[in-house]
């Protein structure tokens, strides 16, 4: 049995709980609402930068003590940085939950030390270069920076190797400033937790943080289109993305567009899988749907050899245009609303899997939806629901990018 707990504290700082005695661990993590669309082009990527400077050491804890310390619970430990968050988490057993409090909280204050920061940025420009050179993460982050052109979430989240050159110490610490503040973050547990307990160490370890002011500019842009494409001779085979508009995270359309991406271009079994990929047309061919706080996408991602990539580009355009006039079938409906609601329950069958879907959920939302409510709604959703996300979210006029060896290529979007 879960059940959901929440309290405040008087600087800001929200706790919230999915509490399941039965489970035989427990995750915890702090959510914080930063991401790279609250940076600027000046010090874009320090987020990101910033999630890594945590993890070396505080005014309490060396980096060694860090590290080790989270070796020495035995479970899992990390961190990940997004377009709106930023999340560190651990999962331990639940007799040590009082020494996973003590560590997280103190990490969250890190010391910022000059010394750390310059050896860290040196960390970070190779890890720009390593995945700059890996064709389908770059014209990812190419095709979202066209298509969100003029909205925050235009930016790379790993910054770009001029921007994390230039950036100070003093930068970084006024951005840890202006955007770690408590009322900015939210401390997330789930599994066999003392509420009472994580409450009271919570109050005690992270109740005199001083709280300020957080501003975040939320607007749908106007998304872009157009065809784009880039050459690069050292690539073996030919890389097309597609993007069109998706629901927001709050949009209730966003489950049926999710049904609909999965009938359409799942990694198996869907509409693109068996044109495309089964009988060895393609390497890959997917469509996935992304939610953000004001907006979302819906990305097609195709990989081929490249000659083969125009005669693909159109089947993959009448695949999609077939949707589009006809719709879906209540056999495909059914077999993605299997898939979906398998994915949600494996997903929840661990505190970790409840974290990360609790804790997403409450921070871009400030809701909290158990998984009984998630799969009634996937499960009640009907035919005419996912092909009337067809008319609100059309999969026509993409936004095209390429990228491969190829030096001319037709635009076969439409």
């Amino acid at each position: 049995m879960y059940i959901f707990q929440t309290e405040k504290l008087d600087n800001g700082l929200e706790i919230i709980a999915e509490v399941n005695e039965d489970a035989y661990s427990m995750s915890l993590g702090f959510f914080v609402r930063t991401g790279s669309r609250d940076e600027s082009e000046e010090i874009a990527g320090v987020s990101h930068f910033l999630e890594h400077m945590l993890f070396k050491g505080t005014n309490r804890r060396s980096a060694e003590d860090v590290n080790r310390e989270l070796d020495e619970m035995g479970g899992n430990s990390n961190a990940f940085t997004s377009e709106e968050m930023t999340v560190y988490y651990a999962s331990f057993l639940p007799e040590l939950q009082s020494r996973a409090v003590d560590l997280l909280s103190d990490f969250m204050r890190p010391a910022l030390r000059k010394k750390d920061f310059e050896t860290e940025k040196s960390v970070i420009l190779e890890e720009i270069s390593m995945y700059f050179d890996q064709p389908p993460y770059a014209m990812d982050e190419k095709s979202r920076e066209l298509f969100f052109k003029n909205h925050p979430l235009e930016r790379s989240v790993l910054g770009t190797i001029q921007s994390i050159g230039d950036l100070s110490v003093e930068q970084m610490r006024a951005y840890f400033e202006r955007q770690y503040s408590p009322g900015n973050m939210t401390v997330v547990a789930c599994g066999c937790v003392d509420f009472d307990l994580l409450v009271k160490e919570i109050q005690e370890k992270c109740g005199h943080w001083q709280p300020f002011a957080i501003q975040r500019e939320t607007f749908r842009p106007q998304s872009q289109r157009g065809f784009h494409l880039e050459v690069r001779e050292t690539t073996t085979q030919e890389y097309v993305f597609q993007l069109t508009d998706g629901p927001s995270v709050a949009d209730p359309d966003r489950y049926a567009v999710a049904l609909l991406a999965n009938i359409i271009g799942d990694d198996v079994g869907s509409r693109l899988f068996w044109e495309l990929v089964d009988n060895g047309k393609a390497d890959s061919a997917t469509l996935s749907s992304c939610e953000f706080l004001d907006t979302g996408m819906l990305f097609t991602a195709l990989c081929c050899m490249p000659d083969d990539v125009e005669q693909n580009m159109k089947l993959m355009r009448h695949i999609l245009n077939d949707v589009e006039k006809n719709g879906v079938t209540e056999e495909e409906l059914s077999r993605a609303k299997n898939k979906i609601l398998s994915r949600i329950v494996l997903a929840s069958e661990r505190p970790r899997g409840r974290l990360f879907s609790v804790g997403s959920e409450w921070t871009q939302t400030k809701k909290y939806s158990p998984i009984e409510n998630d799969m009634k709604i996937v499960r009640e959703l009907t035919l005419d629901d996912v092909n009337a996300t067809l008319k609100t979210y059309p999969l026509s006029n993409p936004l095209t990018v390429a990228v491969g060896p190829l030096k001319e290529l037709n635009d076969c979007s439409f």
